[in-house]
């Protein structure tokens, strides 16, 4: 099993959420988050006042599937999250040793 963990801009996740429903994700943990990456933030102009905005507003959506489906998955996402502009966002690939379902005990790929 893989763990994706994507980070996008926020108002591409509704259209990350309906490529992976679309591909047969049945489940993702969503996190809203700040960061920067090369582009270090941004400064903006507010009342007259130059400020830095140092983390700008990001989403982590994290889902673990079968390793058949990572390939897949990655389209999916870069597909619904790409602008083309800076800051689009990254995508993290983590192998995922074990699964446990807490309420029925059920491991593996069945407990996803």
């Amino acid at each position: 099993m893989k763990k994706i963990e994507a980070v996008i801009k926020p108002f591409k996740l509704d259209e990350v959420k309906e490529a992976l429903q679309e591909m047969g994700v049945q489940g993702m943990t969503v996190i809203e988050a700040k960061g920067y990456g090369r582009q270090k933030g941004h400064t903006e102009l507010y009342r007259g006042a130059e400020y830095v905005v140092d983390f700008l507003p990001k989403i982590k959506v994290e889902v673990v599937i079968a390793d058949d489906q990572l390939e897949a998955a990655l389209e999916a996402i870069v597909g619904a999250a790409r602008t083309g502009r800076i800051g689009d966002g990254k995508i993290f690939v983590s192998e995922v040793l074990d699964v446990l379902r807490i309420r029925t005990g059920e491991t593996g790929e069945t407990a996803v």
